[in-house]
């Protein structure tokens, strides 16, 4: 199944449940370059017999300058040109990393993701985001930009650990926090066996996720509005995902409990909406403590790609299913981060 999306900047295609081999079929020797990490070169080698392959480091740490400039000098080495098509096979690290160096390897070539986490498939392969880190920084250099597709095969969640099954209903969960109430309720009577003894269930969970974000991105490509609200938890996820070496989805299940608070203070969200979204936390195996330094924490959050002087733009939920865009002082958010800590 084939769905074309169209962007501002340009239409992706979606190709739902759909065979990456046969994908990789579709190119001739040299037309292709793949990019993907050491632990999926591994566990499937056949894929990757037939092109150009690129392997990074399985971390968040590959995710910097001196990748994008070592990965460059190979396709130079490989006699990559503006025709050659780079295919990220991996989770968001690969798919980062895979736009980025397509941005901007002689000044743009052609590029598409086949997203192998579950996080990868609801978030971070869709959108057009592509960057890399400077320090703790994440994602600090980048470029939107996107994709000409994005393949969805779901064997590869097969193979996914629990920890990245749990990564992923991070950002669903997400989704349902911000814009949808009704998925929200569904999660609380289900679980992470369900989905993944219910292929049905699981593609249509992966497939509202992306529609949530595909309307959300075509309304506002580069973020200067209601794309902001995707943010919901990373303001604090980000501050502290490098920090403590967290996975992605942890850091973002705590930033959701941070923002959580901020709200009860900002916009009025019931102390029981926030209990409700920790045991839903919970029931997904995602954390709500974590032992924090406000200090180092807020030092990183006030580089953040959304702070204004001494305000930062902060999404608070005003219900379940419904969000808001506030421009906050970085004092009240130190404060809550503080209140946080001293209860962890």
């Amino acid at each position: 199944m084939r769905q074309t999306v169209v962007f501002p900047s340009g239409s992706v295609d979606y190709i739902f449940q759909s065979s990456v081999e046969e994908l990789l079929k579709g190119y001739e020797k040299g037309q292709a370059v793949i990019i993907t990490n050491e632990h999926l070169f591994k566990l499937y080698p056949h894929l990757f017999k037939l092109h150009k392959t690129l392997v990074l480091p399985p971390v968040e740490s590959s995710k910097d300058l001196r990748t994008i400039d070592s990965l460059s000098r190979q396709l130079l080495e490989a006699e990559a040109t503006r025709k050659t098509t780079l295919i990220g096979i991996g989770g968001g690290v690969v798919t980062d990393i895979t736009g980025f160096l397509a941005s901007v390897y002689m000044r743009g070539v052609p590029f598409g993701f086949v997203p192998t986490t579950l996080l990868g498939m609801v978030d971070a392969a869709i959108g057009g985001k592509n960057g890399v880190n400077l320090g703790f920084n994440k994602n600090i250099v980048g470029t939107i930009n996107q994709p000409e597709f994005i393949l969805y095969d779901m064997a590869f969640l097969q193979s996914l650990p629990n920890v990245e099954w749990s990564n992923g209903f991070a950002e669903i969960i997400k989704y349902a926090c911000i814009f949808d109430a009704d998925l929200f309720a569904e999660l609380e009577g289900k679980n992470i066996s369900h989905y993944k003894n219910d292929a049905a269930d699981l593609v249509n969970l992966v497939d509202r996720c992306a529609n949530w974000k595909n309307t959300t991105v075509i309304a506002d490509e580069h973020e200067k509005g209601i794309r902001k609200l995707l943010n919901f938890g990373h303001t604090a996820a980000h501050a502290i995902e490098n920090l403590y070496e967290l996975p992605h989805g942890k850091a973002v299940a705590i930033g959701m409990v941070i923002a959580s608070m901020i709200s009860e203070k900002i916009s009025g969200l019931k102390p029981t909406d926030t209990h409700r979204l920790k045991e839903l936390l919970e029931l997904y195996n995602l954390p709500v403590h974590q032992k924090v330094n406000t200090y180092k924490a807020m030092e990183i959050l006030k580089m953040d790609k959304k702070r204004n002087n001494e305000n930062v733009d902060y999404i608070v939920l005003e219900a379940i299913g419904r969000a808001a865009i506030r421009s906050l002082p970085l004092t009240i958010i130190e404060t809550v981060f503080s209140d946080y800590e001293s209860h962890n």
